[in-house]
């Protein structure tokens, strides 16, 4: 079991960018598929972007294709979320997570994930 802990939210407002980090520990990261949901208040939690484990390959939630960015640094067990043009609808919390898959795919299904953090808040103002 990888433990994961988010970092980076914040209160911002419209139209600005926030980069968040999710550092793993007590695993064996590059082996993992990684991805970031979010869960609205009075919503279900939902997809937001994956990276495979190895070749960089990505998968967006079409909500937040062309704004968000999803990479990773195996070298320092780190997945970063950089979100632009942020809007108020981003407005969540927001979790890292893994995917300890066996083939090296991406996946959006929050089923197919073993370990999760803690989730870190993301405001959006108007």
């Amino acid at each position: 079991q990888v433990q994961l802990v988010e970092s980076g939210g914040g209160l911002v407002q419209a139209g600005a960018s926030l980069r968040l980090s999710c550092a793993a520990s007590g695993g064996s990261f590059s082996r993992y598929s990684m991805g970031w949901f979010r869960q609205a208040p009075g919503k279900e939690r939902e997809f937001v972007a994956a990276i495979s484990r190895s070749d960089g390959r990505t998968v967006y939630a079409d909500s937040v294709k062309g704004r968000f960015t999803i990479s990773r640094d195996n070298a320092k067990n780190t997945v970063y979320l950089s979100m632009n043009s942020l809007k108020p609808e981003d407005t969540a919390v927001y979790y890292c997570a893994a995917d300890h898959t066996y083939f090296d795919i991406v996946r959006s299904d929050s089923r197919a994930y073993d370990d999760w953090g803690q989730g870190t808040q993301v405001t959006v103002s108007s």
